[in-house]
């Protein structure tokens, strides 16, 4: 017998059916970010700004649209499934400078004809950051009313943006929306930043777009860097205006006090919203974007995506940004994770496990989880990948090795 099926009769001892768990998993489409391939610069700035950083120099990061498709193309040759391009508005793609409140579908279409060609969908986010009106940390909820206006409209352009990417795509682009405004020291005015953004939020919501084709969120933060002591737009402000306003909520995993974490609210989260939104990063001590990793909380996050049974309502995008390894492989190692803890999660009998819970069986509860922590989950991930057509293990990493040599170094 081949190890994948013997893996396979060891899952099916434990009542799963692992044909199906692969099927389920090759439908969901993760959101790899573009930012990953380029230190989060974009094409329309050179200086990284907003509490955002960015740490380490190995060489060959992307500088052009053309390196950084190509990069793209080289990670998505390495990973299984058929997935997402995450862009900020950043990345627009333009002969001449165009101001970001004045962005339309146009500056993107070369991201359109790359996604199409590729069968792969677009999500997107205003940027609202790196910018000379972003300088003090105070965008959507500044009290100069110059600056809300610039960007009130920037926000406007890219739902419309996102709206398109939908439509030509035929896959639903998220739109989310997260600023880096506070303050570094204790305010004295709490409320009135908190209006200022309720307001400006409404004027960008106030056009409706077909669902089919835009979904809005909005993103929360505990704090950032030079916004310590007071972030204007906190869990509880934008987890109230979604609920209120009908979008979506979208939980960064690096958002919230090291003490939290993300998978306890997933659940809450469903039941009362139709649908979520994610960014998976891993933070190390604060908000630091590492690669993700597959540790104990993704797995928690994905295993609640699917007792949620909720792989259609969750829209699953990656946030991280490392400069100080090859910028390739992070990619294809946090899209791997992903996906793996994904199959983890399809991979464990569910129902079976809920009503020894619900009968009170801790025992044989605790026993049985500890024992599907070591089944052969390899087996059936390198079945996928010889599935998918890319390669199984660490082959994929000579690869890597092979276009840093002969690309990345030579730019």
């Amino acid at each position: 017998m081949s190890r994948f099926s013997e893996a396979k009769e060891m899952y099916q001892e434990m009542g799963v059916n692992v044909d199906d768990a692969v099927d389920r998993l090759s439908k969901v489409k993760i959101s790899m970010h573009c930012w990953q391939g380029d230190d989060v610069i974009g094409f329309d700035s050179k200086e990284l700004t907003g509490g955002i950083a960015t740490t380490g120099n190995y060489p060959g990061k992307a500088t052009n649209s053309q390196q950084l498709m190509a990069d793209i193309d080289k990670a998505l040759s390495l990973i299984p499934g058929k997935h997402k391009i995450n862009l900020h508005a950043s990345y627009a793609i333009t002969e001449d400078k165009v101001e970001r409140d004045k962005l339309e579908p146009k500056h993107f279409q070369a991201w359109v004809d790359f996604a199409k060609e590729r069968g792969l969908g677009l999500d997107f986010n205003p940027t609202l950051f790196s910018h000379a009106k972003a300088a003090d940390n105070l965008t959507l909820s500044s009290p100069d009313e110059s600056t809300r206006r610039f960007w009130i409209d920037h926000c406007k352009a890219t739902r419309k943006i996102a709206a398109y990417f939908g439509k030509n795509l035929g896959c639903t682009a998220l739109n989310n929306v997260w600023i880096p405004d506070g303050y570094k020291d204790i305010p004295a005015d709490r409320l009135g930043p908190r209006k200022r953004l309720k307001d400006a939020l409404d004027e960008i919501f106030q056009e409706k777009y077909d669902k089919k084709y835009l979904a809005d969120s909005v993103e929360s933060k505990v704090f950032g860097i030079g916004v310590e002591s007071y972030t204007v737009g906190s869990h509880e402000f934008y987890m109230n205006y979604a609920a209120k306003n009908n979008l979506l909520c979208l939980l960064d995993t690096g958002h919230f006090h090291p003490t939290e974490v993300v998978s306890d609210k997933i659940s809450s989260m469903l039941l009362f919203e139709d649908q979520l939104a994610l960014h998976v990063s891993r933070p190390v001590r604060w908000d630091s974007d590492h690669v993700v990793l597959f540790d104990e909380e993704l797995k928690e996050i994905a295993k609640e995506i699917v007792r949620c049974d909720a792989l259609d309502r969750v829209f699953i995008g990656l946030d991280f940004f490392d400069a100080s390894i090859n910028r390739i492989s992070a990619w294809v190692v946090g899209m791997r994770n992903m996906e793996k803890a994904l199959l983890y999660a399809l991979l464990m009998p569910h129902k079976v496990l809920k009503k020894m819970q619900d009968e009170k069986n801790f025992t044989e509860l605790m026993a049985t989880m500890e024992e599907l922590k070591t089944l052969p989950i390899g087996d059936i991930w390198d079945h996928y990948c010889e599935q998918q057509g890319v390669p199984q293990g660490k082959a994929w990493f000579k690869e890597v090795q092979k276009y840093e040599t002969d690309v990345l170094r030579k730019r």
